[in-house]
């Protein structure tokens, strides 16, 4: 069971998780070891309540397919239980980030005295470019 929230959590069966082999450098186990964790998790499939559905399927995150399946590969550590644990903490990670209200942005413009200093600043580097010229006869 993955807690998400106090009151939101995953059942086992919801979490389709898979051994498959790790990519990258050689070893000497390298053709023989399965460490690397590929999980799926079903976004209309689960128990996860609406809201959670609909923003995760708002989100244009790459990890989710137009299936509306969440595929995460964990392939960092050299062991397949610490790889299953960071699979699980990301997809909790990515769960709870979409239910994080974004502040809204306000536009502003500059007050006076910050235009008036620009404005003094671009004049003195107009004066210090202009004195580099040569001298018109």
């Amino acid at each position: 069971m993955l807690e998400i929230s106090n009151s939101v959590s995953l059942a086992d069966w919801e979490i389709e998780l898979s051994a498959i082999r790790a990519m990258g450098n050689g070893g000497q186990r390298v053709n023989k070891v399965a460490t690397a964790i590929h999980l799926r998790f079903d976004i209309n499939r689960s128990t996860l309540p609406t809201i959670y559905k609909e923003r995760l399927l708002a989100s244009k995150d790459s990890r989710i397919s137009k299936e509306g399946v969440i595929i995460i590969k964990a392939q960092s550590f050299r062991t397949q239980e610490m790889n299953k644990e960071d699979a699980l903490t990301r997809l909790k990670a990515f769960i709870q980030s979409v239910m994080v209200v974004q502040k809204s942005r306000r536009a502003t413009k500059p007050t006076k005295g910050s235009v008036q200093r620009r404005l003094a600043s671009k004049a003195n580097r107009k004066e210090v470019k202009q004195s580099r010229k040569k001298v018109q006869f």
